[in-house]
């Protein structure tokens, strides 16, 4: 090992995690497991799943991440909603789903890049989740929701939401997903592209409602500021 600081420092890091952990912290979830929610995250090292909500508790949330927070993967040619998506929703009682995207997602700004006559990134393990969102910028550039005469930066922030709607609205029309089940969509804000304030995590999509004063007018007046959108 040529360099082993990266190693000892996650070492180090559990070591500390360990250390602050009470003796009953796993008592409640040791032989199961009933997430409240399961969130779908970027796989960006920016964007914390339990931080951004200050969660603490193990068993909370479930927490799967990916290239451009995608709920879908492709079988065969055919898209279905990904199995860890799915699999609180079916086997630990999960009824809440957040889809969680990202200003200036890498991601979404690749599939743009390939919406507009470049390449896609390799390797193929990379490309191949680009490639899923190319039709979804395509789609969202052809919309009328996109500012396509701004800069690049704006034009991919309101391509990011429009993904999270995308996904959100891939999420309730499938059969797999329990109509019991609340779709959740959201932008995590490390930009100032919402607001001033870094890490809020802005509702744009509350089952389907995209309009932010419908969605707002759903909840407690001391959230209203946690709405908004891009696009409408």
């Amino acid at each position: 090992m040529a360099d082993r600081s990266t190693l000892l420092a996650l070492l180090e890091g559990n070591e500390s995690h360990v250390g602050r952990l009470t003796s009953d912290h796993f008592a409640a979830v040791r032989e199961n497991q009933q997430p409240a929610a399961v969130t779908v995250c970027c796989a960006d090292s920016r964007v914390s799943q339990e931080g951004m909500w200050s969660i603490e508790k193990p068993g909370t949330v479930f927490t799967p991440s990916n290239i451009g927070n995608q709920a879908w993967d492709d079988h065969g040619g055919e898209r279905i909603v990904d199995g860890s998506l799915l699999y609180p929703i079916h086997h630990a009682g999960t009824e809440t789903a957040a889809i969680v995207g990202h200003t200036r997602c890498g991601a979404v700004t690749a599939a743009y890049d390939a919406a507009t006559g470049g390449e896609l990134p390799g390797p193929v393990g990379v490309a191949k989740w680009v490639e899923l969102l190319v039709p979804v910028v395509e789609e969202g550039l052809e919309s009328g929701l996109i500012d396509r005469d701004g800069a690049d930066e704006r034009i991919v922030d309101q391509l990011v939401e429009y993904n999270v709607d995308a996904q959100v609205q891939f999420l309730r029309d499938s059969a797999d997903v329990p109509e019991a089940v609340s779709v959740y969509g959201f932008v995590y804000d490390f930009h100032g592209v919402y607001g001033e304030e870094a890490g809020r995590a802005y509702l744009v999509n509350a089952d389907g409602t995209t309009v932010p004063d419908r969605i707002a007018d759903r909840l407690p007046a001391e959230h209203a500021h946690a709405v908004d959108s891009l696009l409408y």
